[in-house]
């Protein structure tokens, strides 16, 4: 792996809370290129040792930890030179994880004395929401900021890759069903290259004092409703299929009934989310700002869509398969 012998991360401690994840492997890969040595912490470090032979030897370490207990935070973040938290999730005691437990992990940082602190948040963050993770997502902002002044946060849009849970459920999806329902056909993305999150958040804990402080949205060059996005899923893996716009009352209905058993569709939390879209809303500075030109989803899609088609890289391109 080339290293970057004039990037201000080389040597540098960076710890990454809940770095097991999508977005930690990937980011990992980019820390490692600059030369930093990796902390890896999470509740489940074991998921994440597949990053361990991408670095050079003990440039990474693995560490468990669980944010919401401070002892936890700060035995992990001792002699961190900079900190990545990525620690969040849909369900469960969110307050704790996101919101005000946010501010937790901000304060450890700073007691731990890490130059750097990028807190990943999200576009659509809104403490008046009636939806947990919505709220927290803002109150974390909150909470983040007034212990960690000079922390940088960033805000993704659905963030897609080769190994995300998002695109490669709708493509198995769109292989295996005839029709496909799609919930709030008319619901905005803008979808984001994980890469290019990650280049982002390591180019904000490279120049602090350029980007501490501040809040940017990170999303990708195109807005597409789910519509779209589904329809191009479609079209990559060469499928003639029927896709079913749902209504928002029915879409509603369904979530009510069938959103409490596991497996379900969607709940009525999810469907919420949904339609108040993710678009980034101009109003801070974006991935532009941060170094990053976002690459668009149709650079990919065709490949990684490949292994849903009638006979794979052997079948047909066009939409005539079944």
């Amino acid at each position: 792996m080339s290293q970057r012998p004039t990037d201000s991360l080389a040597g540098k401690i960076v710890t990454v809370l809940g770095g097991s994840g999508f977005v930690g492997r990937h980011l990992a890969q980019e820390l490692l290129a600059r030369g930093a040595r990796l902390r890896v912490a999470s509740r489940n470090p074991q998921k994440a040792y597949m990053i361990k032979p991408l670095g050079n030897l003990g440039q990474v370490q693995f560490a468990r930890v669980d944010v919401t207990k401070p002892d936890s935070l700060a035995a992990v973040l001792a002699g961190s030179d900079a900190v990545v938290n990525l620690a969040g999730a849909f369900t469960g005691n969110l307050d704790a994880l996101q919101g005000q437990g946010a501010g937790c992990i901000a304060a450890a940082a700073k007691a731990a004395g890490a130059g750097a602190f990028v807190h990943v948040s999200a576009i659509g963050g809104d403490a008046q929401s009636d939806v947990a993770y919505a709220r927290t997502k803002a109150e974390g902002e909150n909470a983040v900021r007034a212990e960690f002044p000079d922390a940088t946060i960033v805000r993704p849009s659905l963030i897609f890759g080769p190994d995300d849970k998002f695109l490669m459920m709708f493509g198995g999806l769109v292989a295996g069903l005839p029709v496909l329902p799609v919930f709030a056909p008319e619901a905005t993305l803008q979808p984001v290259f994980v890469d290019d999150v990650a280049e982002a958040i390591a180019n904000a804990l490279s120049d602090p004092a350029a980007h501490g402080g501040k809040t940017y949205e990170l999303a990708g060059p195109e807005v597409l409703t789910m519509l779209e996005l589904n329809q191009r899923i479609a079209a990559a893996e060469g499928r003639s299929r029927s896709l079913a716009a749902l209504p928002d009352g029915v879409s509603g209905l369904i979530a009510a009934l069938t959103g409490w058993l596991p497996g379900a569709p969607i709940t009525s939390d999810q469907l919420k989310l949904l339609k108040a879209g993710s678009v980034a809303s101009g109003t801070v500075p974006g991935i532009a700002d941060l170094g990053v030109s976002p690459r668009p989803l149709g650079l990919f899609l065709g490949r990684w869509m490949m292994q849903f088609r009638k006979h794979g890289r052997f079948g047909v391109k066009g939409p005539s398969a079944a």
